[in-house]
């Protein structure tokens, strides 16, 4: 059940940074109407998708470490 956890932490951490990526334009799509609606939208909400995607990342790694030496205890 332990590693069940750490691998759904490992999901978030995962989840996060792609957030982090689309956020900052680094997540490109072939699809042109898709690549525009994409950029307005983080016209919008870059600024709050940055800081929610960096805040995911930094809570789920302190939650990975503190997982991990829990096991190892």
């Amino acid at each position: 059940m332990e590693y069940l956890g750490l691998l759904l932490e490992f999901i978030f951490l995962s989840i996060g940074v792609y957030i982090y990526l689309f956020a900052i334009g680094r997540m490109k799509t072939n699809d042109p109407g898709a690549r525009q609606r994409a950029e307005a939208f983080r016209q919008r909400n870059g600024w709050w998708l940055r800081l929610a995607a960096l805040a995911l990342v930094a809570i789920t790694l302190v939650n990975i470490v503190l997982h991990i030496m829990q096991m190892m205890a």
